[in-house]
């Protein structure tokens, strides 16, 4: 994100050096006190000149009586705080960009200090000292910030200080046992001031994130509300850590709180992503079932006045506290006791979606709960969803991607495993579907397409193998050709996009056709793929991907 065309202020104590940089020449210059003064004073220039390229985010100021010049009457200090309603974002956005300018320069300075590289260490030290004092000034003079963070600001600097002048101490001399000395101390050190500064970046956005939440509690306007919300959502994109800080400081809470006034109804959409994204954490799950959020949930969810957005994003959430992903499914109890209406809603909203999005959320929340209950498959059999699914898959609004398709194929293999699902199947021509599916291939080169596409032909196998069970279903299929597939993609790496998990999902599920229907299978095929072992086919096929590569 591109900084802000603003002057930083920085305090003369930002750019003072508690010692003076020695010389690094100092075998070629006179002894006597005058002569080292000036090598010391014409070297301590030159170094500065040579780390200027290094620090040009922090030394890009003029200092004059610390007040910046060529300020626009509208600049703030990168950290200042004014009014307007970006302020917040770009607050948080400027400190979790500096943090990283300095995570970034301590990296650096441990994999210089293990090369040795004494010059790079030090330049590298004074630089990190640079942006954690204008970072630590700045935002100290924007914020009252509270004692606890206060006391972690003044140790950071004094250990970067400490890292500084520990850090020159190694460029005037060539003594081995020193310097291996030296690099114990300074990993030591620096060690420290990587946990203190993450420690206190924590504490920095924490103390941002509370305002924002404030602002959620406090404030009446639609607009003010709106704005936290979105500064909140976009802070969910920097990763799993800024989500668990974000749920212990109460956005859950405080998000469910809108969700339950009527008055916002215009900011329920907005809200439940932004408690979507908090949730892949198990914090934010732990949260969203304190204060009820299921039932809030299923609320939205079957009230017909919601709009279509708040639905398919109240499923959004829905899809992310049941994902397989999470180890904890304490959560999971409470969940059961609404499941009936959640998956009612959900499969309606399969069928009413406008769009591929809507659609993908809800069949995807779908996809999660029937892993872990039997009943929602049940529930599922009794509402249509058969039906509903197959003919989704016909309308390229709603079906559109491999990743609609994914949540498509997980629902019907795990409905496959009840003996009624199969007279369903047939009666949709849902064998037909699968075949389908089966020769799903990415339209580019994105990685994440080609996964989907794996997962597609793999539970399309997996699904097809489960309902060959049934005499009938077998039969069809080997009508409609389902053999010759299989051991096209079994024999060819290509047609199954190069996956073993496809593999043995395809040679599972000729098996099971074989089985049921033995003459369907040509002698040369049999004797590779159905009479060995699985595992002895399954090497065969691997050795035969070895054999076009």
């Amino acid at each position: 994100m591109a900084s802000p065309q603003i002057s930083r202020v920085v305090t003369p104590e930002s750019t003072r050096m508690d010692t003076p940089p020695g010389s690094r020449h100092s075998s070629s210059v006179s002894s006597s006190p005058l002569n080292r003064m000036g090598s010391l004073q014409v070297d301590s220039v030159q170094r500065w000149m040579e780390d200027l390229r290094h620090m040009t985010e922090v030394e890009c100021m003029c200092v004059l009586q610390a007040k910046p010049i060529g300020v626009e009457e509208d600049a703030q200090g990168e950290l200042i705080v004014a009014t307007g309603d970006h302020v917040a974002r770009d607050n948080l956005q400027t400190l979790l960009r500096r943090a990283l300018v300095v995570s970034t320069d301590l990296g650096k300075m441990f994999q210089r200090l293990e090369k040795g590289r004494w010059q790079r260490v030090h330049s590298t030290a004074v630089r990190a000292n640079c942006h954690v004092r204008s970072l630590v000034h700045e935002y100290s003079a924007a914020r009252n910030t509270p004692a606890e963070m206060q006391k972690y600001e003044k140790s950071l600097l004094e250990k970067c200080m400490e890292l500084t002048t520990i850090t020159e101490r190694c460029l005037h001399t060539e003594d081995e046992f020193f310097l291996k000395s030296m690099r114990e101390a300074i990993h030591e050190i620096l060690t420290d001031v990587s946990d203190s500064f993450s420690h206190m970046i924590d504490m920095a956005l924490a103390n941002e994130i509370q305002i924002l939440i404030r602002q959620i509690e406090s404030s009446d306007s639609v607009y003010t509300i709106g704005s936290a919300i979105s500064n909140l959502l976009s802070l969910t994109q920097d990763g799993p850590q800024l989500c668990s800080i974000i749920a212990k400081e109460g956005a859950v809470v405080a998000l469910f709180k809108i969700c339950r006034q009527d008055c916002f109804s215009d900011l329920y959409p907005h809200a439940l992503r932004t408690v979507a994204s908090i949730c892949c954490v198990e914090e934010g799950i732990n949260q969203l079932e304190k204060v009820d959020g299921i039932l809030c949930l299923a609320d939205i969810l079957t009230d017909d006045n919601s709009v279509e957005a708040a639905r398919a994003e109240a499923a959004a959430v829905v899809a992310q506290i049941t994902s397989p992903h999470h180890t904890s499914t304490q959560h999971l109890g409470s969940f059961l006791e609404s499941m009936q209406d959640i998956v009612t809603a959900l499969i309606k909203l399969c069928e009413s979606a406008s769009c591929g999005e809507v659609f993908l959320l809800a069949s995807a929340a779908l996809a999660n709960i029937t892993f872990f209950d039997s009943m929602a498959c049940e529930i599922l059999l009794q509402l249509n969803a058969i039906h509903i699914l197959l003919q989704a898959c016909k309308d390229r609004h709603r079906v559109d991607t491999p990743y609609s398709k994914d949540q498509v194929v997980t629902i019907l293999a795990n409905l496959s495993v009840l003996e009624q699902s199969a007279s369903e199947i047939l009666q949709e021509k849902g064998i037909d579907r699968l075949l389908q599916l089966l020769g799903e291939n990415p339209s580019s080169s994105s990685p994440s397409e080609g996964a989907a596409c794996e997962r597609v032909q793999q539970k399309a196998a997996v699904t097809l193998a489960r309902l060959s069970r049934d005499p009938d279903v077998a039969q069809i299929a080997i009508q409609l050709q389902a053999v010759p597939r299989l051991i096209a993609l079994c024999r060819s790496p290509v047609e199954r996009n190069n996956s073993d998990s496809v593999l043995v999902a395809c040679l599972a599920a000729l098996r099971r056709l074989a089985a049921g229907c033995p003459d369907s299978i040509e002698a040369a095929d049999h004797q590779q793929l159905i009479k060995p072992r699985l595992v002895d086919s399954f090497l065969l096929c691997s050795n035969m991907e070895e054999s076009f590569v």
